[in-house]
């Protein structure tokens, strides 16, 4: 008997100890778990994203990075009961290819050499890729059909906005999307927002507390010209001077904080209906970002989570 015991400790005791280190199980979402190692690696993907995460504490990023993987392995399993999520190689390139034109980065032999000096590995981006691709049209499937546009009312803002300012300008933003959380009151959340973005800075904030599907870039969403914004949120970006973050703006589900990083002047032929195709895909965007964060958050309600 005492025996067996051995045996099995030693069996053990091979499988959590990687090159002499402990592996520690951090969180288990059904029947999967997340273990320090799998939290290290995230983390060094998220650094990847916002390098700016460097500068909170470890404790902090580590739970950040918990929920990260957590997400993402919700997101899965969902995934698993409407789609084959055997990499599609058309999908996954276009992705891929959008993906580099945001970070800037110019070609495949470029990302590589990033990601081999910062021990990432391409096959695991490549399925986290995938697998936000696959949410994304999930998303789309089930409520595609629920967005409510109207056409009429965002050519008139546009024609309006034409006629009214001289200059036009496009805007570098970035964002924290938030809701009410159970309780706590509105003034309790904002505050607790407001103090760390005081404390660890905006970007690390979105990180800890937007719900949004730029959380992980640090909120960022990038150049957009002023035409492509909605009335609402257009109105209270003009007010802001660069690096200035907006007053909370009640949207649909929930709030948003806007960060005027940059803006410029442009000066081309403006073609209306052009603009109004971007101004329906974002606001299209929007509002599937609000189903995401709804259908999500019933999943995770609905699984059996125990973190450690």
């Amino acid at each position: 008997m005492i025996r067996v015991f051995l045996i099995i400790f030693y069996l053990f005791s091979i499988n959590t100890n990687v090159y002499g280190n402990l592996v520690e199980i951090k969180a288990k979402v059904k029947d999967e778990i997340i273990t320090n190692f799998d939290i290290k690696n995230e983390k060094n993907y998220l650094f990847f994203l916002n390098p700016k995460l460097r500068e909170l504490n470890d404790k902090r990023v580590n739970n950040i990075a918990k929920e990260s993987l957590i997400t993402e392995i919700i997101k899965k399993k969902e995934l698993e009961k409407f789609f084959d999520t055997n990499i599609n190689e058309n999908l996954i390139n276009t992705v891929e290819k959008n993906f580099l034109k945001s970070k800037n980065i110019k070609n495949k032999d470029e990302f590589l050499n990033i990601l081999k000096n910062k021990n990432l590995d391409y096959g695991t981006i490549r399925e986290k890729l995938y697998i936000e691709a696959l949410w994304n049209q999930l998303i789309f499937q089930k409520y595609s059909n629920n967005i409510v546009i109207n056409k009429t009312e965002l050519k008139k803002n546009i024609l309006d906005k034409i006629k009214r300012e001289k200059k036009k300008f496009s805007y570098n933003l970035s964002e924290i999307f938030f809701t009410e959380s159970t309780g706590e009151t509105f003034d309790q959340k904002i505050l607790k927002i407001n103090k760390s973005i005081e404390k660890v800075g905006f970007e690390n904030t979105a990180n800890i507390y937007s719900i949004s599907n730029t959380s992980n870039k640090g909120g960022l969403i990038g150049w957009i010209n002023e035409l492509q914004i909605s009335k609402k949120i257009s109105e209270e970006i003009k007010k802001l001077n660069i690096d200035e973050i907006s007053k909370p703006i009640k949207l649909q589900n929930g709030f948003i904080l806007i960060k005027l990083n940059d803006k410029k002047e442009f000066k081309k032929k403006i073609n209306v209906n052009d603009q109004l195709k971007r101004l329906i895909n974002n606001e299209t965007n929007r509002q599937l970002n609000n189903f995401s964060i709804i259908y999500y958050k019933r999943l995770k309600k609905n699984l059996d989570i125990n973190e450690y």
